[in-house]
């Protein structure tokens, strides 16, 4: 860059004797920020060059021996003291006109270029400190945080929507606040019992509905929880237990609560957890072919599979539902083991020969091979497929192999699982050795969203198709709703016998406060704006108010069929996690966590696209 095109910066070729501040200035400006260099660099020269205590007495006292005398006995001043003081000067004039230049050529820098040699600095810095023996804070990589557009919302415009938002809001307030003050630290609420409850999927890890909660807090604006949630994170979220937990549910509930709560608000103690759990359960991939075990002991790193599952394979949803994790912790962490680890079981699943192009839901992790050929949208298979799709969302669109996967597999479930009732209600049954079960369960009506989510991939041939096929299943779900007294749906419904969407066996007769159905509602209603979905939204709101909600916060029911509830006693982490998220985003605008910015996991944490253009720097984490 020329001289002087910003600051007319010249010095005068006149100097006085050895006065180190001997320059002519043309700029009052320049001339304090000398002034400035000048001290600044003679203190720093004083206090931290290797030998100050010399330098210190030199400069003031004219003593620079005292020390070389306390050591040898000498009483007299050394004879090379002086010359050593002018060298000490002739050393701080160079570095003061070191100094000028560099100034000179900052100065004339654009405000984006000076803040770039900022970001580089500060990388040097941590790479150097690293390379001599230190480490920062779990030696993560320095990360320029940016978050993503849509993190929180305004409200709505229309009165009754904005109503209606603000009811699902103090839903949560209440189920919160009930966890807070019955249960705080514990996994769970019982609120009917008003303690603390805890599943054996999570070991003795604790707090499951505060991480599951953060991201739902934060949308919703509620800070000053979502700050004592962050306070109770730093103090006591521990992963350091002797304990064995499901892989799967820690990953989609802590892993992906962990991850959302840092990219809504870019604190780095998300960041730091997310990333020393994700280490954690690395060994669950200790398998002759990679396929993780579904359970482990986080000490001892011993993993093993569930006892009931075909031989003890892995399960498709489990272990096909840790990709949008382990990617986003490969970025965070700049260890690309974690990705390595997802993209493995992608390459066991292409080897395999599919039977009529569906993935059963038991696979062997040491043999590789399939177990029985049972095949389901819903439980054991669901958030497989779920992740296909949203692998290839998340990656920009780049990952091709996960679009490709995702429509094979779809086309297949058409083909084979696909059906409709004599009344005409699409729905998606169970295959079992090439039989069909004419049954679909509550955690199946995801599929409406999915399909929607992925229809605008499709062949352009497919998109309308696709956009049906999620509008049916959505009815079909709704129907579930409608069939019962609770207005709530059943765990299973089935499809035979003259039945139609409805339980007919009575352990598939209770719900849970499961997301499914809203969830599908919410991603309905953001493609097609049409007005019945938020209708069925708040039908559920008002079943949950009159049936499920009691004093100390939310419980399931044990049968939607009954005239009156019978509480379970349990207000399940994802209520908070998914059902009351789906239910605010639903009466929110569609630029509240917009989809072109944000994918959601499975258990409802927004997790940002990973941009190809990097110069898209708002909408990505660098």
């Amino acid at each position: 860059m020329p001289v002087a095109t910003l600051l007319p910066f010249t010095a005068t070729p006149n100097r006085k004797s050895a006065s180190p501040t001997s320059f002519r200035l043309t700029e009052k400006f320049i001339l304090l920020l000398v002034f400035s260099a000048f001290i600044t660099l003679c203190f720093g020269a004083i206090f931290f060059l290797p030998d100050s205590s010399k330098l210190l007495h030199g400069v003031f006292f004219h003593s620079s021996a005292v020390e070389t005398n306390t050591r040898t006995g000498q009483d007299t001043v050394d004879s090379g003291s002086a010359g050593n003081d002018e060298k000490v000067l002739a050393k701080i004039r160079k570095d003061h006109e070191k100094a000028l230049i560099e100034a000179k050529d900052t100065l004339q820098k654009r405000p984006d270029e000076i803040k770039q040699d900022i970001i580089k600095e500060k990388e040097k810095v941590v790479k150097e400190s690293i390379g001599q023996g230190g480490k920062d804070v779990n030696n993560l990589p320095f990360i320029e945080y940016h978050r993503p557009p849509g993190a929180t919302g305004h409200e709505p415009l229309d009165s009754e929507t904005r109503e209606r938002r603000a009811k699902v809001k103090e839903m949560m307030k209440h189920a919160w606040d009930s966890y807070k003050r019955f249960a705080w630290g514990s996994n769970e609420l019982r609120p009917v019992s008003k303690q603390g409850h805890s599943s054996n999927l999570f070991g003795s890890i604790k707090g499951a509905t505060i991480v599951d909660a953060l991201d739902t807090l934060y949308i919703m604006e509620m800070f000053e929880d979502f700050d004592a949630a962050t306070e109770w994170v730093e103090k006591n979220l521990d992963f350091n237990v002797n304990a064995e937990v499901s892989v799967f549910e820690v990953n989609i509930r802590f892993v992906g609560g962990l991850l959302s709560a840092y990219y809504l608000s870019g604190k780095e103690v998300y960041r730091r957890k997310a990333v020393e759990l994700g280490e954690k359960l690395l060994p669950a991939f200790k398998t002759p072919t990679g396929i993780p075990w579904a359970l482990l002991n986080l000490k001892s790193g011993i993993g093993r599979n569930w006892p009931w599952a075909s031989g003890g394979s892995s399960i498709l949803a489990e272990y096909g539902t840790l990709h949008l994790e382990f990617m986003h912790l490969s970025k965070l962490s700049g260890n690309p083991e974690f990705a390595q680890k997802v993209m493995n079981i992608r390459k066991v699943l292409n080897r395999l020969d599919k039977p009529q192009g569906l993935y059963p839901n038991y696979l062997n992790p040491n043999s590789g091979q399939w177990g029985q050929h049972h095949v389901s949208v819903g439980g054991l298979g669901d958030s497989f497929y779920e992740y296909l799709l949203k692998a290839w969302l998340m990656s920009d669109k780049t990952d091709e192999e996960g679009k490709k996967m995702y429509y094979d597999a779809l086309q297949a479930i058409e083909t084979n699982l696909m059906r409709k009732s004599s009344s005409g209600l699409t729905y998606i049954a169970e295959w079992k050795g090439g039989l069909l079960e004419h049954k679909m369960g509550h955690l199946t009506c995801f599929a409406g969203g999915m399909i929607a989510l992925g229809a605008d991939g499709a062949p352009s041939d497919k998109t309308g198709h696709q956009m049906e096929q999620a509008a049916e299943i959505a009815r079909t779900c709704h129907e579930s709703y409608t069939r019962t007294a609770l207005k709530l749906g059943p765990e299973a419904f089935r499809f035979d016998g003259g039945v139609e969407a409805i339980a007919t066996r009575q352990n598939e007769k209770y719900f849970i406060l499961r997301p499914e159905v809203i969830e599908t509602y919410m991603y309905m209603w953001r493609f097609t704006h049409d007005p019945k979905y938020r209708e069925w939204g708040w039908e559920a709101v008002q079943a949950l108010e009159q049936h499920c909600r009691v004093e100390g916060g939310y419980s399931g029911v044990r049968d939607v069929y009954a005239s009156a509830p019978n509480h379970d006693d349990v207000q399940q982490s994802f209520y908070l996690a998914e059902t009351l998220k789906y239910l605010y985003l639903l009466f929110s605008d569609d630029d509240h966590l917009p989809f072109d910015h944000w994918v959601f996991n499975t258990e409802a944490h927004p997790l940002p696209i990973m941009r190809k253009d990097q110069t898209d720097r708002p909408n990505e984490v660098e």
